[in-house]
């Protein structure tokens, strides 16, 4: 396509990471809907772009903030609106998730025996990481797992234009463990499923935390392929 390059498209790519510190620095709203108005070209089953987004800044997000908060600090047990892990994961998805989890705490100076750190750490997530946004994803309550496929594509594109824009984000499943209380607090029916919040805004990229970059596999790791390939004929772009 003209005007798109793969160096290009690839940077941004590579450039979208969970950001965990943001500036005090507003986010304009001509801003953010320009970034949704190019994620809503994410595929649907015959178009039905099922996707619904709450967009909560100011006054609003510093009261869902306080609210999460509370809920954190009166140990109210988290309860999602559904699971996004199996049971049992495989021993390679958990040591994955254990060396992040552990580089993210590394970043940040946190001790893995300092609990009040740790115990911070959970917490700052329900403020939402300090970004001046944070964006609540939902689907009607029945979706089915078609659905939340849809949602996962309009929600990378959302990302990856977030990225494009100079911003950063930090999708976080932690944040849909309070789903009664976003409902409440933002007006939603019993009839939408909360499947994640966004925090969004300009990242502070002096801190540590904000340079971590987990490993990531490599093709061998999770392609198959079948088939005889066809031999290289010329530049990707």
């Amino acid at each position: 396509m003209e005007g798109v390059t793969w160096t290009g498209f690839s940077a941004v790519l590579r450039a979208r990471q969970s950001k965990r510190c943001f500036l005090d620095r507003p986010v304009s709203r001509r801003v953010l809907e320009k970034v949704l108005r190019a994620a809503a070209h994410a595929p649907s089953t015959r178009n039905g772009q099922p996707w619904q987004v709450a967009v909560v800044s100011g006054s609003s997000r510093d009261a869902l903030a306080r609210r999460l908060c509370a809920d954190f600090d009166h140990g109210l047990e988290p309860k999602p609106d559904y699971p996004n892990r199996p049971a049992r994961p495989d021993e390679t998805t958990a040591a994955r998730a254990r060396e992040a989890g552990a580089g993210v705490l590394r970043a940040k100076g946190i001790a893995r025996e300092d609990r009040a750190a740790r115990r911070t750490h959970v917490r700052d997530n329900l403020r939402f990481y300090g970004a001046p946004v944070e964006m609540i994803f939902h689907l009607p309550a029945d979706a089915p797992p078609g659905l939340f496929l849809e949602m996962g594509l309009f929600l990378e594109n959302v990302m990856l234009a977030l990225v494009a824009c100079g911003l950063g984000s930090c999708p976080q499943y932690s944040v849909a463990g309070h789903a009664d209380s976003i409902r409440d607090e933002l007006g939603l029916g019993a009839d939408r499923l909360i499947v994640c919040g966004l925090a969004v805004g300009y990242p502070d990229e002096s801190m540590a935390v904000n340079r971590f970059r987990p490993r990531r596999a490599v093709p061998a790791e999770y392609v198959q392929w079948h088939g005889r390939q066809p031999p290289e004929t010329g530049s990707a772009g």
